[in-house]
């Protein structure tokens, strides 16, 4: 059966399997009537297959008479600061995350530089079944315009940032390990952490798009960056996921500094600077309401997928939000996950702190959380859901994204994927064994 999956989190599939030429000329199409007249920024992770996805994108927008502005190989937050700065109709980044090689996908953003809010994204799809039907005449084909000052204006936001002394950063001369799993990393990290004066060692930055590894920055997929830290006596390791918006960090002694950790310590140098609400997803860490409450903040909670994050930063007017995937959001550069940005706001903290990032990583709220992937296969992910919900019907229920439980001593968050056909199954508690031991339950539960 073919792999495609349409979600708030874009057009995603397999290539040559799904997400083939038909489909990506359709939804562009679609995309294209969404947007009206205009133009359209794309941009690429770099990922072998995106220099066929791209052909078939442009194609379909001049044809569309849409102009492409069309800004290379980039951060997917690089596509979303352009689309503003260059007041665009919408943007596309060709993308499909931490998806391995063989996926690739469209992520589709509105006039604001924003991903489709679930309202845009319903009326998008509405457009996908007559999107073919009608193009622009001959004389009235839109233009391809290369542009290439699109990661430099990205950059140079990020640097001059209020929350950011990135003099100050410089003189800290930080030895850095990077890790951009060849993907578009490699053509922007390196140039931001040298503009803040970083030594920069590089690993799988190679300009290939070939990812050397499971790309997801987990830390079953990092075994080798760890070493990497260590013996070179880095300062701090950096990982992305091949299209940027995922920071994941790694202490000076090779250990996971902590997918989780990498928003709470954005959240914790934010509300320091500037007090306000913050806005994370249900898969989140309780660390961010221990911080919070530490400056005292509030603390709002949505569905997975940064559209309903930023959704409710926007309701609620929040200095930050992010995701404990590594997303960082800061509204006054990008209202999406950045990992340029929590890279900048993270070696901030690390130069004001003084101490290594060990010692950082001790100072914050102390959690374990276990992270599950469930294969769907034969399993209905609605019924099990159901029949937990109704299991724990006495507990404090969340049903706004798949099922969060919260109990005294730790929470439980099972929900479908949006970008891969499994059920999560996520698990926080107070140590790494009492996570480890509920998530044992839990599966169990699921499964049988």
């Amino acid at each position: 059966m073919p792999t495609l999956m349409i979600s708030i989190s874009g057009i995603r599939g397999i290539v040559g399997d799904g997400f083939d030429p038909e489909v990506i000329v359709r939804s562009t199409a679609a995309y294209a009537d969404f947007c009206g007249n205009g133009k359209i920024v794309l941009g690429s992770d770099g990922r072998i297959s995106g220099k066929m996805v791209r052909n078939i994108v442009v194609g379909t927008l001049t044809a569309k008479g849409n102009d492409v502005i069309d800004i290379g190989i980039c951060p997917t937050p690089t596509v979303l600061f352009n689309v503003k700065h260059l007041n665009a109709a919408g943007g596309i980044q060709i993308s499909a995350s931490h998806n391995p090689n063989e996926w690739n996908a469209l992520k589709l953003l509105n006039s604001n530089g924003e991903f489709l809010s679930p309202e845009e994204n319903i009326k998008f799809l509405q457009m996908m079944d007559d999107a073919t039907r009608n193009f622009a005449p001959w004389n009235r084909l839109g233009k391809v315009i290369d542009y290439n000052k699109g990661l430099v204006n990205h950059i140079n936001a990020v640097i001059s940032m209020n929350y950011v002394d990135a003099e100050k950063i410089k003189r800290k001369k930080f030895k850095v390990l990077l890790d951009c799993v060849n993907g578009a990393g490699a053509y922007s990290m390196p140039k931001l952490l040298k503009k803040l004066g970083c030594k920069v060692i590089e690993l799988n930055c190679e300009k290939n798009g070939v990812f050397p590894r499971l790309p997801e920055p987990i830390p079953e997929n990092l075994t080798e960056t760890f070493e990497a830290v260590k013996k070179h006596k880095a300062d701090i390791g950096i990982v992305v996921d091949p299209d940027v918006d995922r920071l994941v960090l790694i202490t000076e002694e090779g250990e996971p500094f902590g997918e989780e950790n990498t928003i709470t310590l954005a959240v914790k140098h934010i509300l320091s600077k500037a007090k306000g609400n913050v806005v994370v997803n249900l898969s989140t860490t309780r660390a961010i309401d221990d911080v919070a409450k530490e400056f005292g903040c509030k603390v709002f909670r949505t569905p997975v997928g940064e559209a309903n994050v930023v959704k409710k930063m926007k309701e609620v007017d929040a200095v930050i939000g992010g995701e404990g995937s590594g997303g960082v959001i800061l509204p006054n550069v990008n209202f999406g996950r950045d990992a340029l940005i929590g890279t900048a706001i993270v070696l901030q903290y690390l130069a004001k702190a003084r101490c290594k990032m060990s010692t950082l990583k001790n100072s914050l709220p102390n959690y374990s959380i276990v992270k599950r992937k469930i294969e769907l296969s034969n399993l209905n992910a609605d019924a099990i859901i159901q029949k937990l919900a109704d299991r724990y019907k006495a507990e404090k229920i969340n049903l706004d994204d798949g099922l969060r439980i919260d109990f005294e001593d730790h929470w439980i968050h099972l929900r479908k994927s949006n970008t891969e056909p499994i059920i999560r199954l996520i698990i926080e508690a107070k140590t790494n064994a009492l996570a480890n031991a509920y998530a044992d339950k839990y599966s169990d539960e699921i499964i049988n």
